[in-house]
């Protein structure tokens, strides 16, 4: 009896052994052949479908990135348990944990939506026709106080001194040839606003001011120049103005 139950606790212990070492012998195959894992899986707009996406794929373990498939495709290998990226140019970034299979391979598809958009706000100024400007240019002229001049100084010394150094004289002339300056600089920024509507210059609002200051013009060639002349004259300073270094 002795023998018979020693020999039994011995099976026993043997078998255990065996399914213990079938199991450990499983697990670390398992675990050897998942060291790398194949992660495959597509992107996709379902609102609005597009024939190329500018896709990547970042390893947040690596920091390695890996370009995609222009249809939205990608097949990457990476470790269990890695965190990766998906990256898709103005779409909102995914990350997804690539946990395998049994046949060490995680796929999958990823729904992507555009990244929101802030909309400036766009004022819309109607654009005058080149006959309109053209009469503006042609009646640009400087409102002067009258003056008392020539004859009349003999006449009336007493007003002729009074206007050359009175103050108030200076500040009225002063006054009117800074609003003669802003209707010409008016009328100068309507016409570069007609140029860029036919795409004869390429200026933003914010660049206005700065190429008005850069043109320099004349007002009596604001005032007589023909369109040809005006336009020959704009696009060349602009040339030059796009040469600056800017601010």
């Amino acid at each position: 009896m002795s023998k018979g139950w020693g020999d039994f606790c011995y099976l026993s212990i043997v078998k255990m052994l065996i399914v213990f070492l079938v199991f450990f012998l499983s697990f670390s195959t398992s675990a050897q052949v998942c060291d790398k894992v194949l992660f495959t899986g597509k992107v996709i707009d379902t609102i609005r479908p597009q024939s190329f996406y500018n896709l990547m794929l970042i390893n947040k373990r690596t920091g390695q990135g890996v370009f995609g498939q222009p249809n939205g495709s990608f097949s990457i290998y990476v470790a269990s348990g890695d965190t990766v990226i998906i990256s898709v140019r103005e779409y909102v970034p995914q990350s997804v944990v690539v946990l395998p299979d049994t046949n060490c391979q995680y796929k999958k598809r990823f729904i992507i939506e555009p990244k929101p958009r802030e909309i400036k706000e766009i004022k819309v100024k109607p654009l005058k026709s080149l006959e309109e400007i053209r009469e503006e240019r042609e009646a640009l002229a400087l409102r002067e106080t009258r003056m008392v001049t020539g004859l009349e100084v003999m006449q009336s010394p007493i007003t002729a001194l009074y206007q050359a150094f009175s103050r108030k004289e200076q500040h009225k002339r002063w006054i009117a040839e800074q609003q003669y300056k802003d209707d010409q600089r008016k009328i100068v920024k309507e016409l570069l606003r007609l140029y860029v509507s036919y795409d004869i210059i390429t200026l933003n609002e914010d660049e206005f001011d700065d190429f008005i200051f850069f043109l320099n013009v004349s007002d009596d060639f604001l005032k007589t120049a023909t369109e040809m002349e005006l336009i020959t004259f704009i696009k060349d300073k602009f040339e030059h103005f796009r040469e600056l270094p800017k601010k």
